[in-house]
């Protein structure tokens, strides 16, 4: 875990990374952040990145939940208000995070592209097999299928993935059933996220994440403030696409009307 101070900060971001990615990637978002006044809290999910525990595996979605709040708290310390940032999902993480704790603390949420639902649906074989794995091999790894060409039309970041050290390409029958797990309790229970302003940013040409899953996880939403915008033509990761600095522009709109 790693804090981005900025003199005189008028607020926290809490960033959540992705799947297979991690806290490094995170640079550029970081840098806006401070830029307009936030300080920013980041670091790798278990599993993920330089995190200890082994690569592409959890025992528990309650793991990468544990690990968020143990940020959120640390960000409290500072008594700032503070915004919870979700990428992918870092976004699935957040809202399990403000449904299953404390969060009362939490001025605004930021999820761009959470993944509530994968583009590509499993095979019913490959369903089976993992189930099957879950119970008898739950550390038994698979390739993930998350290939740099569907996560951002840059160039640039595409082959800085491909070639990143860091980078998670296999995940664990484990992994896949949590996941799961977490990505339906959430479409089923709308009504249990807590009256907190969300923004939700949508990727019009998602080749990861289920766009259509976010939009009718958001519309069943009851709280009093939010916004959606989708994006046009752009890839999952909306702050690594061309497009980036407008994608900001945006978020930091929406949070600027709530924190002064």
């Amino acid at each position: 875990m790693r804090y981005f101070e900025v003199p005189e900060p008028r607020g926290v971001a809490v960033i959540v990374h992705g799947a297979g990615e991690h806290s490094g990637r995170y640079h550029w978002l970081i840098e806006k952040w401070n830029l307009h006044g936030f300080d920013c809290l980041i670091g790798d999910l278990p599993g993920q990145g330089e995190s200890r525990g082994k690569r592409g595996h959890i025992d528990s979605f309650k793991q990468y939940i544990k690990t968020v709040d143990r940020w959120l708290k640390q960000a409290r310390s500072k008594q700032l208000p503070i915004v919870l940032v979700g990428h992918s999902m870092g976004g699935l993480i957040a809202i399990r995070t403000l449904i299953e704790r404390d969060n009362s603390f939490i001025e605004a949420v930021v999820l761009s592209a959470p993944c509530l639902q994968l583009h590509m649906p499993v095979s019913p074989p490959k369903k089976a097999a993992a189930k099957v794995l879950n119970h008898v091999a739950p550390t038994f790894s698979m390739q993930s299928g998350l290939k740099p060409e569907l996560t951002t039309r840059s160039e640039i970041v595409r082959e800085e993935y491909a070639k990143d050290p860091l980078r998670v390409t296999k995940v664990s029958a484990r992994w896949y059933h949590e996941l799961s797990k977490a990505m339906l309790q959430t479409r089923r229970y709308p009504e249990k996220v807590p009256n907190i302003p969300i923004l939700l940013l949508v990727a019009g040409d998602d080749q990861v994440v289920d766009s259509s899953a976010a939009f009718t996880w958001f519309n069943h939403l009851d709280v009093s403030h939010k916004m959606v915008k989708e994006w046009n033509g752009l890839y999952h990761e909306l702050y690594n696409e061309p497009e980036k600095e407008e994608v900001f522009r945006y978020t930091i709109g929406f949070v600027n009307m709530l924190i002064r």
